[in-house]
């Protein structure tokens, strides 16, 4: 019997997005695990960023009990979270040209890294311009975005293009421009976003299948455990330390 409430419409919503996504993107979810495998392999480094909400699902790979410890955070300052006073700045500084760049050229990233971008919209400048300068410093970039928002809203960046222009991989969320997936006749907007739930199970997904990827080559994924098991502090501290010259948070 289906639930009609607005709980039980706004799970359904995000199941029906789940499933789209299983079906959809599975080419792309194993491109991009095996791109990351790949760049573990080889020696590289792994980070994630993201503006905002965006950044919710990128903190989620990081330092993640089940995850792989070589995932870092790339950080711009103001724009991860909403902790930033006024929220709106964080909003305000994803407009600004030429903060990417100066955060990349500052960060520890280098040529043969792998960098996770997680922009819903896609359209402002601060992702678009860092995909554009980590593929010129030879950096892979994995692009996670809603491409519907490409056709139905306007660009920031002074070159008229999006995320989903300038990645090596693309991952589609299906998130509906708006992120807001229930209406009410007596309710004045949309309400009930979905895009954390679905953007942060399609990243899972993708680490699964790089985690799997280094398995079946003989490699062993440096995978954390969780720090309230028995032995899981002595294992991670294992980890931290074998692979410490390509974690940066642990310092």
């Amino acid at each position: 019997m289906s639930d009609r409430t607005p709980a039980g419409q706004f799970l359904d919503a995000a199941i029906d997005l789940l499933q789209r996504v299983r079906d959809e993107e599975a080419d792309s979810i194993a491109a991009a695990g095996t791109l990351l495998a790949d760049t573990v392999a080889d020696g590289g480094r792994l980070f994630a960023f993201g503006a905002g909400h965006s950044s919710l699902a990128a903190q989620d790979l990081v330092y993640r009990a089940g995850g792989l410890a070589l995932m870092n955070l790339l950080v711009v300052p103001g724009v991860v979270g909403v902790d930033v006073r006024p929220a709106t700045l964080g909003s305000a500084l994803e407009r600004v040209d030429g903060l990417a760049s100066a955060v990349l050229d500052s960060s520890p990233v280098r040529r043969g890294d792998a960098l996770v971008i997680v922009s819903l919209s896609g359209r402002n400048a601060l992702p678009v311009e860092m995909a554009v300068h980590a593929r010129a410093l030879g950096v892979r970039v994995i692009g996670v975005t809603s491409v519907a928002y490409a056709s139905r809203t306007t660009s920031r960046h002074a070159s008229g293009t999006y995320l989903k222009d300038h990645c090596d991989l693309v991952l589609d969320s299906k998130i509906a421009v708006g992120d807001a997936e229930l209406t009410l006749d007596n309710v004045p907007a949309p309400f009930a976003p979905a895009s954390t739930v679905v953007t942060t199970a399609l990243l899972q997904a993708v680490m699964a299948t790089a985690a799997a990827t280094l398995a079946d080559r003989g490699i062993e994924p440096p995978l954390l455990r969780s720090g309230n098991v028995d032995g899981g502090h002595e294992w991670n501290g294992r980890i931290l330390e074998q692979y410490g010259d390509r974690i940066f948070y642990g310092h």
